[in-house]
């Protein structure tokens, strides 16, 4: 049996780039989501403070860098360079349950803004990741749940 010869660094960055546009994901509509879910944040009872408090008069800065972020998580851009552990484990006020309130509301903002099912679940699906791997790294993993009959 012939084996193909594994895909370099810049075919794999390109099948990711092109799979992600076939389902309407571009800097376009990353630029869209990112907008419209800090305006959805700021405005929540919860997460509104914590981004005040966290990034005060940066926004503009905060911005242009989460955009690059996503860009980095959803075409494989490699334009991001910061530390997001570092970021939020520095803000007391970050608490585990908060990670869910972020999940809900930037799957809320998805559902309203994605250009195809397909996109929402792309997003979903790396967002549901960021946020487990921020959390364990804050907090450490949850406890194991002991059933009744064991393990």
């Amino acid at each position: 049996m012939a084996t193909s010869p594994a895909k370099s660094a810049q075919e794999r960055r390109a099948d990711i780039v092109n799979h992600a546009h076939s389902i309407g994901i571009d800097n376009d509509y990353i630029s869209v989501l990112v907008d419209e879910f800090y305006v959805r944040a700021r405005k929540d009872e919860v997460l509104g403070p914590i981004f005040d408090q966290a990034i005060g008069d940066n926004w503009d800065q905060h911005m242009s860098k989460i955009k690059l972020f996503w860009q980095s998580v959803a075409l494989n851009a490699g334009t991001y360079s910061g530390k997001p552990v570092v970021e939020h484990a520095k803000h007391k006020s970050i608490e585990p349950g908060h990670f869910t309130i972020w999940l809900n509301l930037f799957d809320e903002t998805l559902k309203d803004t994605a250009p195809t099912e397909a996109a929402r679940i792309y997003f979903l699906e790396r967002a549901q990741r960021i946020a487990t791997s921020l959390q364990w790294a804050i907090f450490g993993p949850p406890p194991l749940v002991k059933k009744e009959n064991g393990l």
